[in-house]
Formats: C-alpha cells, sequence, structure tokens
C-alpha cells in the first residue's frame, strides 16, 4: 500500500500482550529471523524487511507515548 508521498508503515501495540508491530511492507514474509529473545524480524523473499516484533515491549522501552516524525530528504543534518 502506498501513501501519496510513498510506502506506508504501520505500527501497532498490543497492550494485552506488551508487543509492539512495525509493518514496513505489504510483502509476504518468507524467513522470521530471531534478533534477540523479544525481537523478531521478517523478511520477504529478496530478504528485505517486512516487519519487526518486540515482544515486551513496554518493559524494554516507554510505550506510554509514540512519536513519529518525518524528515524530509533535503533536510541538513
Amino acid at each position: 500500500m502506498k501513501d501519496v508521498l510513498g510506502y506506508v508503515m504501520r505500527v501497532k501495540y498490543f497492550v494485552a500482550t506488551d508487543t509492539a508491530l512495525l509493518e514496513f511492507s505489504t510483502n509476504p514474509p518468507v524467513e522470521t529471523r530471531e534478533v534477540n529473545e523479544n525481537i523478531y524480524v521478517d523478511l520477504d523473499s529478496k530478504g528485505r524487511v517486512v516487519s519487526m516484533t518486540i515482544e515486551h515491549a513496554g518493559q524494554s522501552g516507554d510505550m506510554n507515548e509514540f512519536l513519529f516524525q518525518r524528515i524530509p530528504a533535503n533536510m541538513p543534518a
């Protein structure tokens, strides 16, 4: 799925399980890799990241607030 400026990224936080899901693509995942015991990355058939799951997200970081900022490509660092 695309928006006006490019691809859409979705972030879902499941309170009941304290799990965060970051979806970067609508491509179907074909492989899941464990980064550590709480973080998993799903890859598509070309090895590109499709999604990331963070279990126990509230214990790993502050999930009381989520902020998102889109930085334009031409913005100085």
